[in-house]
């Protein structure tokens, strides 16, 4: 979000699979840079916690039409960045909410489904649809110095606090992965060894 899509203030960012440690993670980000995160849920369970974790809006996406409450809430620009963990057929819905130029991060494949993409999406409004992996920034030692400063000083700022859902001993590793499939966590899970 910082390094290669350079978020700035105002810029709209949709976040799948905003409950996650990523997620909530992307969230803080947006909110330190002054960015609008626009958080994506399944369900409406969590839509609370996204919000007191400071999503600016919470787009439940199992009862909303996404399409029509991201035009809504962006009064028709569409967002600037998609951070998207889940790919699948959802994915061509997060196209078309987009703004002209934006950018969509696709860095995961949580969905099992074939990833569908709008071409017409792509060229319309010249899309970057780009892949990232983390080791992008470990392996650069120049980049993975800025990141760590960045990270750095929003812990020490207070603006970055990582979510910890639920702490397992390594003898509940059984029940840590059951509870990770549940799909009921609200940030990162622990095993405490």
């Amino acid at each position: 979000l910082i390094d290669i899509a350079n978020i700035k203030t105002d810029d709209i960012v949709l976040i799948p699979a905003a409950s996650s440690s990523v997620g909530l993670a992307a969230i803080q980000i947006c909110k330190m840079i002054g960015a609008v995160p626009i958080a994506l849920t399944r369900k409406s369970n969590k839509r609370e916690a996204l919000l007191k974790h400071g999503a600016e809006h919470v787009i439940v996406t199992e009862e909303d039409d996404l399409v029509a409450e991201v035009n809504k809430i962006t009064e028709g620009r569409g967002a600037n960045v998609v951070f998207d963990p889940v790919g699948g057929e959802f994915f061509s819905k997060l196209t078309n909410v987009m703004s002209y130029q934006g950018i969509i991060f696709v860095y995961g494949a949580l969905s099992p489904k074939t990833t569908e993409l709008s071409v017409m999406d792509v060229l319309g409004k010249n899309l970057t649809v780009r892949g990232y992996q983390l080791f992008e920034i470990t392996d650069d030692a120049e980049r993975l110095v800025k990141a760590k400063k960045f990270i750095i000083d929003g812990i020490k700022k207070g603006l970055l606090d990582p979510v910890i859902d639920k702490v397992f001993t390594l003898e509940q590793m059984v029940e840590a992965h059951r509870y990770m499939e549940s799909n009921q966590q609200f940030g990162k899970i622990v095993v405490s060894i």
